[in-house]
């Protein structure tokens, strides 16, 4: 099982990291936290002190067909929240 599937990096996550020193993946459903600490430990080569974990279900979206009304749900999903220890950081640009 693929535990991580990717980080997210938008402006309010890029700005947890330069601040508070957490990081945001979006990670399989059924990972549990400890799971989840030891792929980002042997993935990314840092000690993690914390992790937070939120389930999103999907938003629900509808539109008017020649049929009628279609509805469903989108995309469902689990974010992980991860705190480093004092000094680690991760640079998700090195590979670029």
């Amino acid at each position: 099982m693929e535990v991580i599937i990717k980080p997210i990096i938008t402006e309010k996550m890029t700005a947890m990291g330069e601040k508070l020193n957490r990081y945001g993946f979006i990670v399989a459903k059924a990972a549990n936290k400890i799971e989840i600490k030891n792929a980002i430990e042997k993935m990314y080569g840092v000690s993690v002190a914390n992790v937070n974990t939120n389930n999103y279900i999907g938003k629900i979206k509808s539109r008017n067909t020649k049929a009628g009304v279609v509805s469903g749900l989108a995309g469902r999903n689990k974010k992980a929240i991860v705190s480093l220890k004092a000094g680690e950081t991760i640079d998700f640009y090195s590979n670029i």
